[in-house]
């Protein structure tokens, strides 16, 4: 099964689970879609835009369980990164786990 991972804040995926799906984040708002990485895109993601952020958690979803409208699009250094343009709906998560830091500040990937 092809998983793809998402960084957020805890507060915004206890929205989505109230809600039952995730909007995406404000940068994914202004963006016009849901920013994702794959597991080997993931930790320099947290490194570049979540840099000492605490409070996160790292979303695994099953790309076998999204309806929506996956695309796979160049972004840094032409990788291509994953891209979801509809909001993700909490039945195709995997897992929600947190990404603590640790004492040199960088995030602890489960």
């Amino acid at each position: 099964m092809p998983l793809i991972y998402k960084i957020c804040t805890e507060g915004e995926w206890r929205d989505a689970e109230r809600l039952g799906q995730f909007i995406g984040s404000n940068v994914d708002k202004a963006d016009g879609f849901i920013h994702f990485s794959t597991a080997e895109q993931a930790e320099e993601t947290a490194r570049k835009h979540f840099a000492g952020q605490t409070g996160l958690v790292l979303v695994t979803v099953d790309t076998e369980k999204l309806t929506g409208d996956l695309r796979w699009e160049e972004s840094r250094g032409g990788a291509l990164f994953p891209h979801l343009y509809e909001p993700l709906g909490v039945g195709a998560v995997k897992a929600v786990q947190p990404l603590p830091l640790d004492d040199d500040g960088r995030h602890v990937f489960p």
